[in-house]
Protein backbone atom coordinates (compact mmCIF):
# COMPACT_ATOMS: atom_id res chain seq x y z
CA UNK A 1 0.00 0.00 0.00
CA UNK A 2 1.02 3.30 -1.02
CA UNK A 3 1.32 5.94 1.46
CA UNK A 4 -0.42 9.05 0.72
CA UNK A 5 1.34 11.32 2.78
CA UNK A 6 4.93 10.76 3.58
CA UNK A 7 6.46 9.98 7.36
CA UNK A 8 7.93 12.87 9.55
CA UNK A 9 11.62 11.37 10.62
CA UNK A 10 12.33 14.18 12.96
CA UNK A 11 9.21 15.87 14.46
CA UNK A 12 9.01 19.72 16.36
CA UNK A 13 8.66 19.83 19.43
CA UNK A 14 9.89 17.88 23.19
CA UNK A 15 6.84 16.24 22.63
CA UNK A 16 6.51 14.23 19.48
CA UNK A 17 10.02 14.00 20.22
CA UNK A 18 9.61 12.48 22.95
CA UNK A 19 7.12 9.68 21.45
CA UNK A 20 9.25 8.84 18.83
CA UNK A 21 11.95 7.68 21.45
CA UNK A 22 9.20 5.63 23.34
CA UNK A 23 8.02 4.47 20.09
CA UNK A 24 11.19 2.83 19.17
CA UNK A 25 12.32 1.57 22.79
CA UNK A 26 9.09 -0.70 22.79
CA UNK A 27 8.88 -1.95 18.78
CA UNK A 28 11.94 -1.21 17.18
CA UNK A 29 10.92 1.53 15.45
CA UNK A 30 8.75 4.38 15.15
CA UNK A 31 5.45 2.89 14.21
CA UNK A 32 4.39 4.28 10.86
CA UNK A 33 1.16 5.99 12.16
CA UNK A 34 2.96 8.09 14.25
CA UNK A 35 5.08 9.68 11.91
CA UNK A 36 1.90 10.34 9.45
CA UNK A 37 -1.05 11.79 11.46
CA UNK A 38 0.25 13.25 15.30
CA UNK A 39 3.35 15.64 13.70
CA UNK A 40 0.74 17.49 11.66
CA UNK A 41 -1.78 17.83 14.12
CA UNK A 42 -2.30 19.87 17.38
CA UNK A 43 -1.21 17.28 20.15
CA UNK A 44 -4.54 16.95 21.73
CA UNK A 45 -5.61 14.80 18.54
CA UNK A 46 -2.07 12.32 19.50
CA UNK A 47 -2.88 12.82 23.10
CA UNK A 48 -6.73 10.89 22.60
CA UNK A 49 -5.28 8.90 19.94
CA UNK A 50 -2.89 6.98 22.87
CA UNK A 51 -5.75 7.08 25.42
CA UNK A 52 -7.47 3.93 23.28
CA UNK A 53 -5.12 1.12 25.11
CA UNK A 54 -5.29 2.74 28.50
CA UNK A 55 -9.15 2.99 28.36
CA UNK A 56 -9.00 -0.46 26.94
CA UNK A 57 -7.60 -1.28 30.35
CA UNK A 58 -10.67 -0.23 32.17
CA UNK A 59 -12.86 -2.66 30.62
CA UNK A 60 -14.29 -5.82 31.97
CA UNK A 61 -14.61 -8.16 28.95
CA UNK A 62 -11.89 -10.42 29.13
CA UNK A 63 -8.76 -9.31 27.46
CA UNK A 64 -8.62 -12.79 25.11
CA UNK A 65 -11.54 -11.98 24.25
CA UNK A 66 -11.13 -8.23 23.27
CA UNK A 67 -8.04 -9.15 20.94
CA UNK A 68 -10.21 -11.30 18.78
CA UNK A 69 -12.82 -8.28 18.76
CA UNK A 70 -10.16 -5.96 17.45
CA UNK A 71 -8.99 -8.49 15.26
CA UNK A 72 -11.82 -9.47 13.22
CA UNK A 73 -13.10 -5.77 12.80
CA UNK A 74 -9.51 -4.85 11.74
CA UNK A 75 -9.55 -8.20 9.46
CA UNK A 76 -12.57 -7.26 7.74
CA UNK A 77 -11.96 -3.51 7.14
CA UNK A 78 -8.38 -4.76 5.78
CA UNK A 79 -6.19 -2.82 8.22
CA UNK A 80 -3.30 -4.59 7.20
CA UNK A 81 -1.57 -2.43 9.73
CA UNK A 82 -3.59 -3.33 12.77
CA UNK A 83 -3.87 -6.62 12.11
CA UNK A 84 0.05 -6.88 11.91
CA UNK A 85 0.22 -4.54 15.11
CA UNK A 86 -2.25 -7.19 16.82
CA UNK A 87 -0.51 -10.12 15.25
CA UNK A 88 3.38 -8.99 16.69
CA UNK A 89 1.24 -8.44 20.27
CA UNK A 90 0.43 -12.03 20.32
CA UNK A 91 3.84 -13.18 19.50
CA UNK A 92 5.37 -11.44 21.77
CA UNK A 93 2.89 -10.96 24.96
CA UNK A 94 0.76 -13.99 24.64
CA UNK A 95 1.99 -16.70 22.51
CA UNK A 96 -0.60 -18.88 23.48
CA UNK A 97 -3.61 -17.57 21.63
CA UNK A 98 -1.46 -17.13 17.99
CA UNK A 99 -3.45 -20.79 17.62
CA UNK A 100 -7.03 -18.70 18.05
CA UNK A 101 -5.58 -15.60 16.56
CA UNK A 102 -5.17 -18.05 12.91
CA UNK A 103 -7.99 -20.09 13.31
CA UNK A 104 -9.85 -16.37 13.67
CA UNK A 105 -11.51 -16.67 10.04
CA UNK A 106 -12.97 -20.29 10.49
CA UNK A 107 -14.42 -18.80 14.18
CA UNK A 108 -17.90 -19.87 13.90
CA UNK A 109 -16.85 -23.82 13.02
CA UNK A 110 -13.55 -23.79 15.15
CA UNK A 111 -13.01 -25.32 18.68
CA UNK A 112 -10.86 -22.94 19.78
CA UNK A 113 -13.70 -20.47 20.31
CA UNK A 114 -16.39 -20.88 22.74
CA UNK A 115 -19.72 -19.93 22.19
CA UNK A 116 -20.00 -16.85 23.63
CA UNK A 117 -16.87 -15.45 21.30
CA UNK A 118 -18.44 -16.61 18.46
CA UNK A 119 -21.55 -14.40 19.57
CA UNK A 120 -19.18 -11.68 19.95
CA UNK A 121 -17.04 -12.24 17.16
CA UNK A 122 -20.60 -12.36 14.84
CA UNK A 123 -21.94 -9.04 16.42
CA UNK A 124 -18.43 -7.39 15.85
CA UNK A 125 -18.26 -8.55 12.19
CA UNK A 126 -22.23 -7.60 11.39
CA UNK A 127 -22.24 -4.46 13.24
CA UNK A 128 -18.70 -3.59 10.79
CA UNK A 129 -19.31 -5.27 7.90
CA UNK A 130 -23.50 -3.80 7.40
CA UNK A 131 -23.48 -1.03 9.60
CA UNK A 132 -26.24 -2.33 11.56
CA UNK A 133 -27.20 -5.19 13.43
CA UNK A 134 -29.79 -7.73 13.47
CA UNK A 135 -31.88 -7.84 16.31
CA UNK A 136 -31.74 -11.91 16.45
CA UNK A 137 -27.93 -11.07 16.94
CA UNK A 138 -27.80 -8.91 19.76
CA UNK A 139 -30.06 -11.26 21.44
CA UNK A 140 -27.62 -13.72 21.01
CA UNK A 141 -25.12 -11.39 22.83
CA UNK A 142 -26.78 -10.39 25.95
CA UNK A 143 -27.25 -14.12 26.33
CA UNK A 144 -23.47 -14.52 27.16
CA UNK A 145 -22.52 -11.22 28.08
CA UNK A 146 -24.07 -8.36 31.12
CA UNK A 147 -25.00 -4.80 29.38
CA UNK A 148 -22.11 -3.66 30.65
CA UNK A 149 -19.61 -6.21 28.97
CA UNK A 150 -22.04 -5.47 25.69
CA UNK A 151 -21.23 -2.14 26.01
CA UNK A 152 -17.46 -2.48 26.29
CA UNK A 153 -17.48 -4.75 23.13
CA UNK A 154 -19.22 -1.84 21.14
CA UNK A 155 -16.56 0.47 22.63
CA UNK A 156 -13.92 -2.00 20.91
CA UNK A 157 -15.60 -2.05 17.70
CA UNK A 158 -16.19 1.53 17.12
CA UNK A 159 -12.53 2.66 18.45
CA UNK A 160 -10.75 -0.10 16.33
CA UNK A 161 -12.66 1.67 13.18
CA UNK A 162 -11.07 5.15 14.53
CA UNK A 163 -7.24 3.28 13.93
CA UNK A 164 -8.62 1.57 10.72
CA UNK A 165 -10.09 4.12 9.03
CA UNK A 166 -6.61 6.64 9.90
CA UNK A 167 -4.48 4.33 8.41
CA UNK A 168 -6.39 3.08 5.44
CA UNK A 169 -7.63 6.49 4.70
CA UNK A 170 -3.82 7.39 4.77
CA UNK A 171 -2.69 4.61 2.89
CA UNK A 172 -0.99 3.11 5.63
CA UNK A 173 0.21 -0.40 5.25
CA UNK A 174 1.84 -3.43 7.16
CA UNK A 175 5.15 -2.25 9.62
CA UNK A 176 6.56 -5.39 9.23
CA UNK A 177 6.36 -5.47 13.32
CA UNK A 178 6.34 -9.33 13.46
CA UNK A 179 8.53 -9.88 10.95
CA UNK A 180 11.03 -8.13 13.56
CA UNK A 181 9.75 -10.31 16.28
CA UNK A 182 9.96 -13.25 14.33
CA UNK A 183 13.53 -12.08 14.04
CA UNK A 184 14.85 -11.63 17.32
CA UNK A 185 13.19 -15.17 17.94
CA UNK A 186 9.48 -14.62 19.67
CA UNK A 187 7.65 -17.87 19.30
CA UNK A 188 5.38 -17.77 16.25
CA UNK A 189 4.88 -19.76 13.35
CA UNK A 190 5.03 -16.87 10.87
CA UNK A 191 3.95 -13.50 9.91
CA UNK A 192 1.48 -14.51 7.02
CA UNK A 193 -1.59 -12.56 7.66
CA UNK A 194 -5.13 -13.50 7.41
CA UNK A 195 -7.69 -13.30 5.01
CA UNK A 196 -10.75 -11.69 5.45
CA UNK A 197 -13.67 -13.54 6.48
CA UNK A 198 -15.10 -15.62 3.17
CA UNK A 199 -18.38 -13.64 3.55
CA UNK A 200 -16.95 -10.31 3.96
CA UNK A 201 -15.17 -10.69 1.14
CA UNK A 202 -18.31 -12.04 -0.99
CA UNK A 203 -19.83 -8.72 -0.20
CA UNK A 204 -16.76 -7.09 -1.55
CA UNK A 205 -16.65 -8.92 -4.57
CA UNK A 206 -20.61 -8.09 -5.48
CA UNK A 207 -19.55 -4.28 -4.39
CA UNK A 208 -17.28 -4.51 -7.20
CA UNK A 209 -19.46 -6.16 -9.29
CA UNK A 210 -22.40 -3.56 -8.63
CA UNK A 211 -20.01 -0.62 -8.92
CA UNK A 212 -18.48 -1.83 -12.43
CA UNK A 213 -22.46 -2.41 -13.41
CA UNK A 214 -22.88 1.09 -12.57
CA UNK A 215 -19.93 2.73 -14.12
CA UNK A 216 -21.20 1.00 -17.56
CA UNK A 217 -24.62 2.70 -17.58
CA UNK A 218 -22.86 5.84 -16.72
Amino acid sequence: MARYLPPIDKPRGLIMKMVYVVSRRQFGKVMTPVKVLPPRMPLAFGSFYGKLPRLDRKLRLASQTALLIREQVASTNMCMFCMDAARWYVMTKTPDDLARLDALPEYQTSPLFTDAQRAALDYATELTRDKKVEPTTFARLTRHYTEREVCDIVWLVASEHLNNMTNIGLGIGSDGFCELAQRAGTKGRDCALPAPPSDVARHRTDDAAAGTAREQQS
